[in-house]
């Protein structure tokens, strides 16, 4: 007898059996029983979900012998037939393969023909996205007013590719991803009935790489188990997949935690080693950092983390030692990171420079114990040209407020040219202070100064840059940092405007390229 992959042999056979789509399997039983069926119907969701198996499923609930019936008999004709897609009743068409308008025609002819056998005559048109624009026009009025023994039903993974016209006519239903404890859970069922050792980290790791897609995570079982010799352990699916595993992001998070830049540095070093994809690790380490955020505003007790109890606890037990500023300021690091890399045309340089500096985000050294810490001290920038801009500006106390006169006065002589002069002075010196804010204030132009405020203006799709630099914090270091650079009195003030270009220095002048390229002794090969 040949094999049957998991994917088949496991595919649901009933409403009953169909994984992680509740709300779907409630109301097409509740249209079963009622016997309140529509003509047409759109399956719309990601791939491996199950659109398919449910279409067969209402295909043999709608015609088993015992039909209409939410619970197929799976033993008469027509059911087996379903079953093995040799219906003549439920006509299955690959959309990517019949999209034309000459396919359509015909299937427009043969559904003025009455089933062989069953009740209904169904069509399941698959990746119906594909069809052409004049098949889809070929398809409206037999869509619209079917033969009342008619039914069809579409499934497609793109339903904004789908025209309008047709999806009026469709009752929709949306698949959503299968959550990951959910996949793990129909993983152990197939192991146990297989009668296959497995260890529990393999199904967990299997689960988070299928990206919720049952079908993948099934698939991928199988083709674990043809590789393994004995019993399935971790070790196959990372030589395998070169899948980063969940212990190394633990593993990397607390040398970050104890500043142990070095430690992190030969944990990638490791990673890479094992030709681990360097891209996936900088995703998952960001998933990482945001259910760490997760866990500690909910306590890990909200189910918005999607992985396994012990893990949930490890996080919230690991979340102890960041403070929810920290955590914001990893997610700045990791994004410079990851456009770095982009400038760099490198991954690795980029990680290490990303690893080094989150290191410096933590002061304290013990990756157990609970840290908060404040914003970094503010020391005085140095404004003399001569010397070096690498000082913090200086914690100081607020001085009585001025007037308002006296203030315009005091600034009265600095004109929108002078700051532009010294805009470049003002960048690097923030850079040194704290270098995300340094990173987005260089995408932002001096646009015009009034009195004593000064307005910097960014293009208009630059949202992200305005709403970070005026956060009460990032705005007090920019005033402070351009008033002692310009020694005057000045506030920022920050804009969208149509009227500014996007940012086009050279790279080597970004104040994160030029960090790493200082670390790293390099230089940029044009």
């Amino acid at each position: 007898m040949s094999y049957t992959v998991f994917a088949l042999k496991w595919r649901p056979k009933n409403f009953d059996e169909i994984i992680g789509q509740h709300h779907v399997v409630a109301t097409l039983k509740s249209a079963v029983e009622k016997k309140r069926l529509a003509h047409a119907y759109l399956f719309a969701g990601p791939r491996g979900v199950g659109k398919t198996s449910t279409a067969r499923i209402l295909a043999k609930a709608l015609n088993c012998k015992q039909g209409p019936t939410l619970n197929p008999c799976d033993k008469c004709p027509s059911c087996l037939e379903i079953a093995s897609s040799r219906s003549f009743d439920v006509i299955e068409i690959d959309g990517a393969s019949n999209r034309g308008i000459d396919e359509i025609r015909i299937l427009r002819e043969n559904v003025k023909f009455p089933p062989s056998t069953g009740k209904f005559k169904i069509y399941i048109i698959d990746e119906v996205h594909m069809l052409t624009t004049e098949a889809f026009n070929a398809l409206l009025k037999t869509l619209e007013e079917p033969p009342e023994f008619v039914k069809f039903i579409f499934a497609t993974t793109h339903p904004n590719k789908v025209l309008p016209t047709i999806l009026s006519r469709c009752q929709r239903f949306d698949f959503r991803r299968i959550p990951i404890l959910t996949i793990i859970s129909q993983l152990e069922k197939i192991v146990a009935g297989e009668k296959i050792g497995v260890d529990k980290e393999v199904l967990f790791a299997i689960a988070k790489s299928s990206d919720g897609s049952l079908r993948d995570a099934e698939i991928l079982l199988d083709q674990l188990i043809a590789f393994s010799k004995e019993k399935v352990s971790l070790g196959y699916i990372v030589s395998m997949l070169g899948a980063v595993v969940q212990e190394a992001l633990f593993q990397v998070t607390d040398r970050i935690i104890a500043k142990d830049a070095m430690g992190a540095l030969g944990l990638l070093n490791t990673i890479i080693d094992d030709g681990k994809d360097t891209g996936l690790f900088l995703i998952n380490l960001i998933e990482h950092f945001r259910n760490l955020m997760v866990a500690k505003i909910t306590k890990a007790d909200s189910g918005l983390i999607d992985l396994p109890q012990e893990i949930c606890d490890r996080l919230l037990e690991q979340a102890k030692g960041f403070s929810l500023e920290e955590i914001f300021s990893v997610f700045n690091i990791l994004i410079n990171t990851q456009e770095l890399s982009k400038r760099l045309d490198s991954m690795r340089i980029p990680l290490e420079v990303g690893l080094v500096r989150l290191a410096q985000v933590k002061t304290g050294a013990n990756p157990n114990t609970p840290q908060k810490i404040g914003p970094p001290a503010e020391k005085k920038i140095n404004i003399a040209k001569s010397a070096p801009l690498n000082k913090e500006i200086k914690a100081m106390p607020q001085p009585e407020p001025e007037p308002e006169e006296k203030k315009e006065e005091s600034s009265s002589h600095i004109s929108l040219d002078n700051i532009k002069s010294i805009w470049k002075n003002t960048i690097d010196a923030l850079s040194s202070i704290k270098i995300s804010v340094a990173t987005y204030l260089n995408e932002g132009t001096p646009f015009k100064i009034e009195g004593a405020v000064l307005t910097v203006a960014f293009p208009k799709d630059y949202s992200l840059h305005k709403e970070a630099l005026e956060r009460k914090d990032n705005k007090a270091i920019i005033e402070k940092a351009i008033s002692e650079i310009a020694n005057s009195s000045l506030r920022v003030n920050f804009i969208l405007s149509k009227e500014v270009a996007k940012n086009t220095l050279a790279a080597e002048e970004s104040p994160l390229v030029k960090s790493a390229l200082e670390a790293f002794g390099a230089r940029i090969i044009r």
